[in-house]
């Protein structure tokens, strides 16, 4: 095993569940070996998870901000303005957290989604993924990730289902799915 420190760039992407449970849990292995962790959700926003109450014990070592409203576009709907603005703000908040070098690990949850739902430029996101600090490491979770980023990417990561406890009526349950 190495000490160098080379930030990378990760992607957990596909249909299958646990992108964002794959990031948080490479953001405790990093908080625990010291390092400085941000996760910034997109989306997520409307709903109270598990991990905001876990992270709370490692201070400001390990934060996650909410920066949406909860899960938006389904099936074709129209961006509402007020999504629109929001991912607008999450977005410079995590360009500037990347371009800072404060935080050893930043995840850009579900990134994916609202660059899939032109919310969001691929190329704006690459761009400032290519300048990075070197010793910064970047998660993007979410599926349909951008060809663009996949080929940037060092590590992609495809979740695949193979059966779901909800095909069997099985609703999400806390400490699971959130």
């Amino acid at each position: 095993m190495s000490n160098t420190r080379k930030g990378l760039i990760l992607i957990n992407t596909g249909d299958g569940k646990g992108k964002t449970t794959a990031a948080l849990g490479t953001a405790l292995r990093a908080v625990g070996s010291g390092m400085r962790v941000l996760v910034l959700q997109f989306l997520k926003g409307s709903w109270h998870y598990g991990e905001l109450d876990s992270t709370k014990a490692f201070g400001g070592n390990f934060v996650i901000k909410q920066m949406g409203r909860g899960f938006i576009k389904v099936r074709g709907a129209a961006v509402e303005p007020e999504d629109q603005r929001l991912v607008d703000v999450a977005w410079e908040e995590a360009r500037a957290a990347i371009a800072s070098g404060e935080w050893n690990l930043i995840v850009l949850d579900e990134i994916n989604y609202v660059i899939g739902y032109d919310m969001l430029d691929a190329a704006a996101v690459a761009e400032t993924l290519k300048h990075k600090p070197e010793h910064v490491h970047v998660i993007l979770t979410g599926r349909n990730a951008h060809s663009l980023l996949v080929e940037l990417a060092d590590t992609v990561t495809e979740m695949r289902e193979i059966k779901h406890a909800y095909q069997k009526g099985i609703k999400a349950q806390r400490g699971i799915e959130y």
